[in-house]
């Protein structure tokens, strides 16, 4: 992940706000790192919410994570009001790369950046499989709109 050439919030169509739970907070005095994927997963999930023109069985695993890629680039306190900006940057036969940014939801600073590949599974088989032409689809419009 180039963390200097991150695009600005403002390229990031999909937005989902977040709320720091004072039980986040660790021993410094700031959000642990472990709870940005928790954040990171909701901006996941609702994007996939917006794009997809069906409604998602949570139920049924069609993707899953192969890799994560997470930078902390400013540290989150309490009381902040945050926001996770959340875009397709590239997609292929069997994944798909997501670019995640957790931001200050007045300025636009960027926190944390997030390259999440995501692989689609055949729960069956326990096995990547071909993206469902659904997802694909999905994701293409995605991307154009972005």
């Amino acid at each position: 992940m180039q963390i200097d050439s991150l695009p600005p919030l403002s390229e990031f169509h999909h937005i989902t706000p977040v709320e720091i739970r004072f039980n986040d907070i660790d021993i410094l005095g700031h959000v642990n790192n472990t709870v940005y994927f928790s954040f990171y997963d909701t901006g996941k999930a609702r994007f996939f919410e917006a794009i997809a023109d069906w409604k998602i069985d949570w139920k049924c695993v069609e993707t899953v994570i192969a890799n994560v890629d997470c930078a902390y680039l400013a540290p989150l306190y309490f009381g902040q009001d945050l926001v996770v900006g959340t875009r397709c940057e590239a997609i292929h036969d069997r994944s798909f790369k997501l670019l995640q940014v957790i931001a200050d939801a007045h300025t636009g600073e960027i926190k944390s950046a997030c390259e999440t590949i995501m692989v689609s599974f055949d729960a069956e088989t326990q096995h990547s499989a071909p993206m469902p032409a659904r997802w694909r689809n999905a994701l293409e419009k995605a991307i154009k709109h972005d």
